[in-house]
C-alpha cells in the first residue's frame, strides 16, 4: 500500500516501518500513527519474523515525539489512555513479533518512550534521547515512567524526566537505551544482520518468550487508591496554568516562565 507518512517493505521475513514526514520531523502525528497501525496490521497477517522501526533517511532529527499541535491546551488530560501516542505504544509493545529500532538521529519526548517500548534499540554516534514533559509543564503517564524503570536504573529515569536534557549515543549505550553502538556506516548493516539472526529462531517461542517479558516487566502491583492518588497528582499539573505555559511558550519557541512551586 501506499502511504503518505511512512514507507514499508517485507524481505526474508523481516518487515520495515520507515518514517517520513521530515517536514514535521517524523513527529508521532494522528495521521503518522494512522498508517504505523493499518502497516502494523498487515504485518501482523503475515510470516514477519522481525519488524524494523526507522527513519527513511539519516536526518539530524530521528522524531520529534508527539506532535505537539494536537496536544490539548488545558483542562483535560493531555495522554489519555485512547491518546494515539499511548496506543501506538501498547500496539508496538504488543506486536506478537520481536521489534528493533534502528536510531541514527535524535529523539525526543514520546518517542524517547516509543523507543523504550520497542524490543531492541541499535544506535549511531548521532543518536541522542530526551523525555521532555517538564518542558511542557506535562505530567507524563505512570504506565510511560514504567517503561523507562523497567529499562533503567530509577536514578537514571529521575535525572531523565526531571532536567528533559538530551542523553548522548555513548551514555544511552551505557545506561541500557541501547543494545549495541556503531559507527555510521555500519547502523543499516549491523541492524538487520541482527534482524536475520532473530528471524533464523523459532518465531512461536520469541513471540512467547516477548509476551513473557512484557507481562513481567509491567507487573508492578498497585491499589487503586494509589492509582486514584496518582492520577489527581497529574490533574492537578494539567488542569494548571503552568501546563497552558508550557505548550505556548513551545509553540512560540522561547523558554516557559512556569509560576511558583506549591510547597504545602
Amino acid at each position: 500500500m501506499n502511504y503518505q507518512y511512512i514507507k514499508t517493505e517485507q524481505a526474508d521475513l523481516i518487515a520495515t516501518i520507515r518514517f517520513d514526514h521530515y517536514s514535521k520531523r517524523n513527529a508521532l502525528s494522528e495521521c503518522l500513527i494512522e498508517e504505523m497501525h493499518h502497516a502494523l496490521e498487515v504485518f501482523g497477517k503475515e510470516d514477519v519474523r522481525v519488524l524494523v522501526l526507522r527513519s527513511d533517511q539519516k536526518n539530524r532529527v530521528w522524531s520529534a515525539g508527539h506532535d505537539v499541535m494536537e496536544l490539548p491546551r488545558s483542562e483535560r488530560d493531555p495522554l489519555p489512555a485512547d491518546d494515539p501516542v499511548m496506543v501506538l505504544l501498547k500496539s508496538i509493545r504488543a506486536f506478537r513479533a520481536p521489534v528493533i529500532a534502528m536510531v541514527d538521529g535524535s529523539v525526543w519526548g514520546a518517542s524517547t518512550d516509543l523507543i523504550m517500548s520497542c524490543d531492541i534499540a541499535i544506535g549511531d554516534h548521532d543518536s541522542t534521547f530526551a523525555i521532555t514533559p517538564a518542558k511542557l509543564g506535562l505530567p507524563y503517564t505512570a504506565s510511560g515512567i514504567l517503561h523507562f524503570m523497567s529499562r533503567m536504573p530509577l536514578n537514571v529515569v529521575k535525572e531523565m524526566f526531571l532536567t528533559a536534557d538530551p542523553i548522548g549515543a555513548d551514555r544511552a549505550l551505557q545506561i541500557g537505551i541501547l543494545n549495541h553502538l556503531y559507527v555510521s556506516g555500519e547502523l543499516e548493516t549491523k541492524t538487520y544482520q541482527m534482524a536475520r539472526t532473530i528471524a533464523k529462531r523459532l518465531p512461536q517461542a520469541n513471540s512467547v518468550l516477548k509476551a513473557q517479558a512484557q507481562m513481567l516487566s509491567d507487573a508492578a502491583v498497585m491499589n487503586p487508591a494509589v492509582f486514584e492518588h496518582l492520577q489527581s497528582l497529574r490533574k492537578n499539573v494539567y488542569m494548571g496554568s503552568d501546563y497552558k505555559e508550557g505548550i505556548t511558550a513551545f509553540l512560540e519557541k522561547r523558554e516557559p516562565v512556569f509560576g511558583q512551586a506549591d510547597i504545602t
